[in-house]
């Protein structure tokens, strides 16, 4: 029972066909998981089961509560709580004794999750990961915390006197738990069932939720408000539109000044690029280290959003660095993306990225170690726990003086130094990289390599993009047509919720926009409808359940953009954006009640709605559909193509025709009266008051671009 928590590998390898249905002595049920995060605790003493009527019928049968633990594999105080507590004989000899024991992999079931974080949101006043919850059989929680340590710390129990605790509280006064669980069964209904009224689309969200980001801005190291510091890159993409949408600079600089300063700070990872999940302190510099594929998606469209606006290459860079990490490390079999890669590594958090000026030395020639440990902070005692975490400590105009070289000459040793730095790196020991496949979080990262690649003329990446698509719909799609949730393994597990349906079609329409192939627009709209069909209620809002999905305490409605935009938030802007792309107005209807429905749902923090303050802004307008028209192949078209994506146009739609694009038609009606001129390719602009006249050049479609009359 003592199986090493990160060795993955080795249970995997376990011949599961041979074990008992409880595990047998050496494993308890978790052994016939797929998830990572459970496999992690499939050697645990504890008698856990995996969520489902198995263990809530155990309960009712003994009449015990159920412990609930929730996590992910890649969570640095998730494994904290599993060494301290789950992998001890004694803690799990109290959880077998009085509770059954229930674990949950947040990513495979976030329907699960987003209950009980709502549970324990509205016990305590706040959240996190590992959660923690005590629930009656009935599946009604009574007590919720997040980490809690074997030992007591800080005035707070520990583990094993809380479980003993709660145990003679059940056992002497279960009616009042009872009572106690149905109440807060009820106020979570309440949320779910809000009745807020629909509010029409003005820009005074836009503007409230500019005001408090105005407030918070640290205008010394970037970001908003104090220590910890989250990135939230859909945040930094709304700015960029605020600024041209509300003619304020000053969006703009508060964008730019982040995105700049998370790029230079140690929660990038210098070495082998990649985002951090979050800072611990003020100036970004010291990192929570696990990295999260969303937060690689969303990054790199924020940066794709600031090079747009600005036209600085700066931002063009850190899109391509973070694409580089993202094909290099995150990519599975060439196909797909994994969840993530973990903090800790050899037992101990960011072991991988630290570094010392001794190694440093040891590595690299005189001249680049003294370049590279100016430039990157290295240094004595170090920043985190005695070694040094890289970061961009030194600007280059400092970096050169009494160097003996420009800064063009800096940059290149230092870009030397650096891929001699992840030479070295890649033969330590590497944090584990969870491995599953989620459809959700692919899609976001199809669509930020198809906009990546387009904008930045990658076909390469282009290509990328296209590949996880066709493995999502090789391996995700079950025999009823239906989405699978997460996979791994050749294995595919859960129905997929509203997240994977949501984020599908927004990631097509990215596709389709990058390729032109009529094929990624007809899948949009097919899991765009289905999104609607499956999730859709009478009021025109969505559940984050299907229809016939299994209800955690009812069938949850997440509408904050949080890490992760909520479904809603990006349902909302692809619907619009279908209407515009296919002139089928059913779509636009369906996007502006939803978007109608989530805006009366905003509440007193507008700000927390980024993602759906995006598709707000697409609703206000203008919105304008570009055609060109190629004579013969789409490819023809790509001087007019690099014009559009030569400037910020977040309200405008693509679509590209020519003799490879056959069946466009029966997907849209723009193409309709519209042709090459003159055996021309030719780009016809259109809005909301109807087309402008045909150009025939990149330069007149610049011009048609760039008038004020049309901009959007």
């Amino acid at each position: 029972m003592a199986a090493r928590h990160f060795d993955i590998a080795a249970l995997d390898a376990v011949d599961r066909s041979a074990l008992p249905e409880d595990g047998g002595p050496d494993f308890n049920r978790l052994i016939f998981e797929r998830s990572p995060y459970l496999l992690q605790h499939a050697a645990n003493p504890v008698d856990w089961y995996p969520w489902g009527d198995e263990a809530f019928a155990r309960a009712q049968a003994e009449e015990k509560p159920v412990f609930l633990s929730i996590g992910y594999s890649t969570c640095h105080w998730c494994h904290v709580m599993a060494h301290e507590s789950f992998e001890s004989a004694e803690v799990a000899a109290v959880l077998n004794r009085h509770f059954v024991a229930v674990k949950v992999d947040r990513e495979e079931r976030p329907d699960v999750d987003t209950v009980y974080m709502n549970a324990c949101q509205l016990l305590t006043g706040s959240g996190g990961w590992p959660l923690t919850v005590l629930l009656t059989p009935e599946r009604q929680p009574f007590y919720a915390a997040t980490y809690v340590p074997r030992e007591p710390r800080r005035g707070f129990p520990g583990l094993i006197a809380l479980l003993e605790r709660i145990a003679a509280v059940w056992s002497e006064q279960r009616p009042l738990i009872r009572e106690s669980g149905a109440r807060l069964q009820a106020a979570l209904s309440s949320l779910e069932h809000s009745d807020a009224p629909a509010e029409a689309p003005t820009d005074r969200p836009l503007r409230q939720a500019y005001g408090r980001w105005r407030e918070a801005f640290d205008s010394r190291h970037g970001g908003f408000g104090g220590a910890p510091k989250f990135p939230t890159p859909h945040v930094l993409s709304l700015l960029w539109r605020l600024a041209s949408r509300l003619q304020t600079p000053d969006a703009a600089r508060m964008a730019g000044m982040t995105l700049q300063a998370i790029r230079a700070g140690g929660v990038y990872d210098q070495v082998g690029f990649g985002l951090h999940r979050y800072a611990v302190d003020a100036s970004w510099t010291v990192p929570h280290f696990e990295k999260m594929l969303y937060d690689q998606a969303l990054f790199i469209l924020a940066a794709l959003d600031g090079w747009q606006a600005t036209g600085e290459p700066v931002y063009a860079a850190m899109a391509r660095d973070t694409v580089t990490y993202l094909l290099r490390d995150l990519r599975f079999d060439g196909e797909a993306f994994c969840c993530g890669e973990d903090a800790d590594s050899e037992g101990e958090e960011g072991t991988f990225y630290l570094w010392t000026p001794e190694q440093m030395h040891d590595l690299l020639p005189d001249d680049l170690a003294a370049l590279a440990i100016k430039a990157y902070g290295v240094a004595r005692p170090g920043n985190f726990e005695g070694r040094s975490i890289p970061f961009r400590a030194t600007a280059l105009t400092e970096l050169v003086i009494g160097a003996g070289c420009d800064e063009a000459d800096a940059e290149k040793r230092l870009e030397q130094a650096r891929r001699l730095m992840l030479q070295a790196r890649s033969v330590r020991v590497r944090p584990h990289r969870d491995d599953k496949v989620l459809v959700g979080w692919n899609s976001l990262a199809i669509g930020a390599l198809a906009r990546a690649g387009a904008v930045l003329e990658e076909p390469a990446w282009v290509e990328a993009a296209a590949a996880g698509h066709a493995f999502l719909e090789r391996e995700m799609v079950d025999g009823d047509g239906r989405l699978r949730r997460s996979w791994r393994g050749a294995v595919a597990e859960t129905r997929g919720f509203a997240e994977d349906y949501a984020f599908l079609g927004w990631g097509l329409v990215e596709l389709y926009q990058a390729t032109w192939q009529p094929r990624h627009l007809e899948a949009a709209l097919h899991w765009s409808g289905e999104l609607l069909r499956l999730f859709g209620d009478d009021s025109g809002d969505l559940w984050e359940c299907a229809v016939d999905a299994e209800a955690v305490l009812g069938r949850g409605r997440s509408t904050t953009d949080g890490a992760i935009p909520a479904a809603g938030s990006l349902a909302t802007l692809t619907l619009m954006k279908l209407a515009d792309l296919t002139g089928e107005e059913s779509w636009r209807t369906a996007g502006e009640q939803l978007l109608a429905r989530r805006l009366g749902r905003l509440g007193a923090h507008p700000e927390a709605h980024a993602q759906l303050l995006q598709a707000l802004d697409y609703a206000l307008g203008p919105t304008r559909q570009l055609v060109i028209v190629a004579p013969g192949p789409v490819a023809a078209a790509a001087p007019f193509l690099a014009v559009l994506h030569q400037r910020f146009q977040p309200r405008t739609v693509t679509l590209c025709i020519g003799e490879d694009t056959t069946g466009i038609d029966r997907l849209s009606q723009l193409p309709a009266g519209k042709h090459a001129v003159d055996g021309r390719v030719t780009a016809w602009l259109c809005g909301e008051q109807g087309c402008r006249l045909p150009v025939t050049s990149p330069h007149e479609l610049g011009q048609l671009l760039d008038g004020p009359e049309h901009k959007a």
